[in-house]
């Protein structure tokens, strides 16, 4: 009798899955969506769903945690083959879901737990994995989620308890794509060009102005992605995620709401740059679509999580009826950016840093009506809405254009005396070379001057750059003068080709205008470090000898004594004024940066 039992509740169970859905509801299903499960009860639903589809799910380590923790991965594929070199050669797309880098915008998490288990178990989604394999990362900030406690997020509305958004030393992962300096963007780097994915995708939770969409999204497509591939971005997928999202109940926006004005909505909506220390910004160095989710923190968590799910599965639904274009789009990008550094001496730009241009486009924007009045409490304009609907034809700063660029050399050699750079450019899996012999050559090298420091730190450093979370003195870039030089570098230099996929990443690493360069990050700082100094008793009988012999500099001396009344009041100041000017201080060599740009690789010792 009980095997007969037994046998009907499995017919019933294969017949009609929908009759045991309950049994397979997510932890935050069960709580109506109030709570969210913490890193070990996440890992015991997936288990038992792996128990249940062992040959469609399986997980895997990808590395540790500053805290020790073990980073996973979820990967859903029909037909069992969890290998990514033979999924790549089976024509099938690799989707990769990223959850909870801000460890307390989780909703992505319990969004993919949904989707895997209606994929695998209830089988209602089963055919997103006909042509696309999904890979996600539960929790990538795992340290940062069990930091939990109700109060780590004051804008957003639930779950009732969340996590924390850096990690366990505090730094915001979503900063460190570039400089790599948390062992969780080790591991990611690592993993990620082990399984090269199609298309990538970062899920958040906003900050900022209130609106009626519950969804927003955007998808790089600029002029520093791939022409075909932004074609396709901007005519395919973008509206018809869009249309899928909207059609499912929800409101979706296919940018990220940035206003203009933060304190009159009526403005109309802001530029929004993406350097690489973001992840998404990261995915266009790698050659890849990158999708950036960033669900309304004032929306309810139901509505969040749901609409988190109907975006991803509208987009697996995109990629299965494109997979072969996508493949073929990711192939053609990765030999664009292999022929980077093949005509050094050419005219061709590559772009480091995008700036809004002054263009706007009209955007219905649906937002909330909303009054503006003179705070007591913060003596600024106080934004209060309403929930009454506001449709309202905005501007949008769509116009781009291309701030700063550069014309890519053949190659880069680093001395190899500069380890922590090189060592980030291992952690990315640039491909480099080590010179055999010291060699001496032809290179052009920056000389850089009139940098100025964060004062307040960011990320842990102090950049030379006005980042966010600047002081009241942000950062100043200063300038790069380049010239060609004969220069010898010593064996063991390391020479970084541009005939390589990866040429982006090390374009963006190595040249010191690109925003999350080495050098705005701090790693060259000693570069700008004067190590020897003229006393003022070999000074002032040097200085005497200099004018006498040169009239026209005692000139522009007395001339910027008169006119500059703070140089004229530091003796330091009007004694560096002269030894600026010696072969001494020309030794100290200080601003002059040591990686050379290769005109050719020929004759270079390499092994």
């Amino acid at each position: 009798m009980r095997m007969c039992v037994g046998i009907a509740s499995l017919w019933l169970f294969a017949s009609f899955p929908g009759l045991y859905a309950q049994d397979w509801r997510t932890p935050s299903e069960v709580s109506e969506y109030r709570t969210t499960p913490d890193y070990a009860a996440t890992l015991k639903y997936l288990d038992r769903v792996v128990a249940a589809a062992p040959g469609q799910v399986k997980i895997e380590d990808f590395g540790k945690t500053g805290e020790g923790r073990d980073l996973k991965i979820v990967i859903a594929s029909k037909d069992g083959v969890f290998d990514p070199a033979e999924i790549h050669a089976s024509g099938r797309v690799i989707l990769l879901v990223q959850n909870a880098i801000h460890a307390g915008e989780m909703d992505g998490k319990d969004a993919c737990l949904a989707l895997l288990r209606d994929m695998v178990i209830t089988k209602t989604k089963a055919a997103l994995l006909d042509h696309a394999v999904l890979v996600f990362i539960p929790v990538y900030n795992i340290d940062g989620h069990e930091r939990r406690s109700p109060y780590n997020r004051i804008n957003q509305n639930g779950p009732e308890v969340m996590g924390w958004r850096g990690n366990g030393t505090n730094l915001n992962l979503n900063r460190d794509y570039m400089k790599a300096d948390t062992p969780e963007a080790r591991a990611f780097l690592k993993m990620f060009h082990r399984w090269l994915p199609d298309f990538f995708v970062d899920d958040h939770v906003t900050d900022g102005a209130d609106f009626q969409y519950d969804v927003t999204f955007t998808i790089d497509d600029g002029p520093d992605v791939a022409p075909a591939t932004a074609k396709w971005i901007h005519e395919t997928v973008t509206p018809e995620l869009e249309r899928q999202v909207d059609a499912a109940g929800h409101v979706a926006s296919p940018t990220y709401i940035t206003l203009m004005d933060d304190t009159n909505p009526a403005q109309g909506l802001g530029f929004n740059d993406n350097p690489p220390r973001f992840s998404t910004g990261q995915m266009i160095l790698e050659n890849r679509p990158g999708m950036l989710v960033e669900l309304h923190m004032l929306k309810d968590y139901r509505t969040r999580v749901t609409g988190n799910y109907e975006l991803l599965r509208a987009l697996l639904e995109v990629m299965n009826r494109d997979a072969a274009k996508l493949i073929a789009l990711n192939r053609d990008a990765d030999a664009e950016a292999m022929k980077l550094g093949a005509h050094p001496l050419s005219n061709t730009k590559f772009p480091l840093k995008l700036e809004w241009n002054g263009e706007t486009t009209p955007f219905l924007f649906r937002g909330y009506k909303f009054t503006r009045e003179l705070s007591a409490v913060s003596g600024a304009m106080w934004v209060s809405y309403s929930h009454e609907p506001w449709n309202a034809t905005l501007p949008f700063a769509t116009g781009v254009k291309v701030a700063v660029a550069t014309t890519p050399p053949a190659g880069y050699i680093v001395p190899q005396a500069w380890t922590r750079v090189i060592d980030v450019l291992a952690a990315h899996d640039v491909t480099m070379q080590r010179t055999t012999a010291d060699w001496t050559g032809k290179v052009e090298r920056y000389h850089c001057a009139g940098m100025q420091w964060q004062g307040p730190p960011f990320e842990g450093r102090h950049p030379i750059f006005a980042g966010e979370g600047a002081g009241p003195e942000p950062g100043k870039f200063g300038a790069c003068s380049l010239t060609t030089e004969t220069v010898m570098y010593p064996a063991g230099s390391v020479v970084v080709p541009l005939n390589q996929r990866l040429s982006k990443v090390a374009v963006h690493w190595l040249e010191p205008e690109a925003p999350d360069s080495a050098l705005r990050w701090g790693f060259f700082d000693p570069i700008f470090e004067q190590k020897e100094y003229g006393e003022a008793y070999v000074m002032e009988k040097l200085a005497r000898s200099m004018m006498e012999k040169d009239p026209a500099l005692k000139a522009e001396f007395e001339q910027r004594v008169e006119k500059d009344a703070r140089f004229a009041a530091s003796p330091e100041a009007r004694l560096e004024f002269f030894y600026e000017r010696t072969p001494w201080y020309l030794e100290n060599r200080v601003g002059l940066y040591p990686v050379g740009r290769l005109l050719s690789l020929d004759g270079v010792p390499v092994r």
